[in-house]
């Protein structure tokens, strides 16, 4: 049997790790670097440690709960787990589910599993393990955390260790909540308003009317005829067909760096931060490298929907740059953090524009003149709200 580093002490100390975590672990940010310390002074101060996780249920698009696994001699790992995870055999029957359902402390001794015993048990014994305790850590708001610990000592855990995690998670629970309530606004605000936006209210720009002006490459797109499309589709499969293409929006900007700002039904605005002028190349070229990949993605999945016996999908690109204002405007208690100015209209109308001129993308002059990427004239048109015809320009 491996030895616990601890194996000779039968009792340890809590207070110093409570005084530690209460006077300075509380201070550190990183959660992932909050446990391997916690771990390592609980491991110093003599508690019979092999592995130490901490999993947090998380309100996320993506992930359904985060983790945070210690194990001694190791680097700590985090990692999420998705959503439509508790109907696979990783969570059914496992030690999770029970502590979930139950809400009470979860114990089993590992020398003694027999296949009735979930994987994740049979795979922990493998690695030493003799000693599993889960316990649910009380916080005021929200879904508990779930802390495990796990020991190779050949006697297991004693409840004198039992009553000094518990002991220790009484001090942890505040700690851990104030990071759980951080990654909550966080994940919202990046969820909702992108992650630019986000640190920017996150910072404290906040108020009506807060706000600072910033050089931008501005992108306009829309799918053509979503009007027909509603009429014609089911709602969920147009919910299904439209979250497929906005996927593809996103993945194509985000992939050159620009920053979905908002979903207006089928359309999207987003942005390139362009705030130093010799990086203007470099910034139009990667919208130009978005909208090449959109094409060639649409063009993808139109040959799948052909061979499905469905329309294909069509959108326009507007492109512009300028400067706008970036910040909040509406009433004073419901704000909406924005891009407004001439340049964000003239994107928009370009955008328009696409319908007309039959091309997938559109950009300006002022675009065409910052970039060093090779476009095509499409003559002088006249934009809605303009007053004189401006030069248009193409993808070659």
């Amino acid at each position: 049997m491996p030895d616990s580093g601890a194996s000779a002490t039968l009792d340890w100390k809590v207070e110093p790790v409570v005084d530690w975590l209460v006077h300075e672990g509380r201070l550190i940010a990183d959660p992932g670097r909050l446990v391997e310390e916690l771990a390592n002074r609980m491991v110093a101060a003599g508690a019979p440690l092999l592995r130490f996780t901490i999993g947090l249920q998380a309100i996320h698009p993506q992930w359904r709960s985060f983790a945070i696994q210690w194990r001694r001699g190791e680097k700590v790992q985090l990692g999420g787990r998705p959503h439509g995870i508790e109907t696979t055999s990783a969570y059914i029957g496992s030690p999770m589910q029970e502590l979930a359902e139950t809400r009470r402390p979860v114990r089993y001794r590992l020398d003694g599993l027999t296949e009735n015993h979930h994987e994740v048990l049979h795979e922990i014994a493998a690695a030493g393990g003799t000693d599993y305790y889960a316990a649910p850590m009380r916080v005021a708001y929200g879904r508990s955390p779930a802390l495990t610990f796990t020991t190779d000592r050949p006697d297991g855990f004693s409840e004198a260790d039992l009553a000094k995690f518990h002991r220790l998670m009484d001090y942890l629970a505040p700690v851990f909540e104030s990071r759980i309530n951080q990654r909550l606004a966080t994940t919202l605000l990046d969820t909702y308003l992108g992650r630019i936006v986000g640190e920017q209210i996150m910072g404290g720009l906040i108020k009506r009317g807060d706000g600072r002006e910033i050089n931008a490459v501005l992108w306009f797109s829309d799918l053509r005829d979503f009007t027909g499309l509603n009429e014609r589709m089911a709602s969920g499969d147009l919910i299904e067909l439209l979250n497929n293409y906005l996927q593809l929006v996103g993945d194509a900007l985000t992939k050159h760096g620009g920053e979905i700002l908002k979903f207006i039904g089928d359309g999207v605005m987003a942005y390139f931060p362009a705030e130093d002028a010799l990086f203007l190349p470099m910034v139009t070229a990667n919208a130009l490298g978005a909208a090449r990949q959109l094409i060639d993605d649409i063009g993808a999945a139109n040959e799948a929907r052909a061979a499905g016996g469905h329309e294909p999908l069509r959108f326009g690109i507007g492109l512009h740059i300028g400067p706008v204002t970036f910040g909040n405007v509406g009433t004073e208690d419901r704000l909406d953090f924005t891009v407004i100015g001439p340049a964000v209209n003239r994107a928009a109308r370009l955008e328009s524009l696409t319908k007309e001129t039959g091309v997938p993308v559109l950009a300006s002059a002022e675009f065409k003149d910052a970039t060093t990427q090779p476009m095509v004239s499409m003559g002088k048109h006249t934009l809605r709200g303009v007053p004189e015809p401006v030069e248009v320009f193409t993808l070659p």
